[in-house]
């Protein structure tokens, strides 16, 4: 919680000064009673003494003044609102090696499954588009709200060819700096990249994320598959080799903080999935202030109305 007013809470220091009053204020009444009566007769002068129950206002009082110094602080808290008309690009690599089997059943199954998970968790208001690429990128769905056709996108995506990921990126800037915004200003965007290997193809994608930076564009990259995936491939003689096709998670970490997004590793479908919730979460909303004022300061009127029934009931004054 934080506060827009913080310097009001030094009156707070005000309170043992309370404190320190009553506590005198109780000596001298101890005193005038010792005063107007002997200690012995003092029980039939004044039989029915409230005892503990003369206090218990007092601390309730002082317990309200300090909600409402509190309240009169403006506090806040931090909330999580849904992003509108927020547009996010999710963009996969399919190129041959996602045909590898190292993440079970496929690490282009396991990508497909959690990229329509990472789909559920945006909120229904952020615009969501599909790009497959390989050694080169196309647009399976433009960014829309429509869930039911971004998931026919996904299941569209099909392996093959090489990995063009700056031609990727370039593609997906071009299409999220095309969505419409209002008074001149495009909303927020954002892109998600996934990728299993190094670029082989295509244009720098250091290059490219730089545009996506100019664009006020992050990238967030997930480095898919182990070291130890590989896949079988045919030459041109027949014989069928097999190849070795290890992420490249340090390309994907420039990407991402050359663009001011983050970077993720993810070695097996659920530590895909475990990402791509996060993002889910994360990219659909956003971090916002909201004031509680006045629920702070509701809570001290009723201690303040609660401290003056309590002395009205027990020692017959409202305070």
């Amino acid at each position: 919680m934080s506060f827009q007013a913080p310097l009001v809470l030094l009156a707070l220091a005000a309170l043992p000064l309370l404190a320190a009053w009553y506590l005198l204020a109780q000596r001298s009444r101890r005193a005038a009673a010792a005063a107007f009566a002997a200690p012995a007769l003092q029980p039939s002068v004044a039989p029915h003494r409230p005892g503990w129950r003369r206090h218990v206002p007092m601390a309730v009082l002082a317990v309200a003044l300090a909600v409402l110094i509190v309240a009169a602080a403006r506090p806040q808290r931090t909330v999580a609102v849904p992003v509108e008309r927020a547009a996010i690009m999710l963009v996969t690599d399919v190129s041959g090696s996602m045909m590898a089997t190292d993440v079970t059943p496929s690490r282009l199954i396991a990508a497909k499954r959690a990229a329509r998970r990472f789909v559920d968790e945006v909120p229904r208001s952020v615009n969501v588009g599909v790009i497959a690429f390989n050694t080169r990128a196309t647009v399976l769905q433009s960014p829309t709200r429509d869930r039911e056709a971004v998931a026919l996108a996904i299941d569209r995506l099909a392996v093959r060819g090489g990995t063009a990921t700056g031609e990727a990126i370039a593609t997906a800037v071009d299409v999220l700096r095309g969505a419409p915004g209002e008074g001149g200003r495009r909303p927020p965007a954002a892109i998600v990249l996934i990728s299993d290997g190094e670029s082989t193809a295509g244009r720098d994608p250091l290059a490219a994320a730089a545009e996506a930076r100019r664009r006020r564009i992050p990238i967030y990259t997930v480095a898919f598959g182990t070291a130890d995936g590989t896949i079988r491939t045919r030459g041109r003689d027949g014989a069928t080799r097999v190849e070795r096709v290890p992420p490249d998670p340090d390309a994907l970490a420039a990407i991402a903080e050359a663009t001011g997004g983050e970077s993720f590793t993810a070695e097996t479908a659920d530590g895909l999935s475990a990402v791509y919730e996060r993002l889910g979460s994360q990219l659909g909303t956003r971090r916002e202030k909201r004031q509680v004022t006045a629920a702070v300061a509701a809570g001290g009127l009723a201690l303040l109305l609660a401290g003056a029934a309590l002395s009205l009931r027990w020692l017959g004054r409202p305070i």
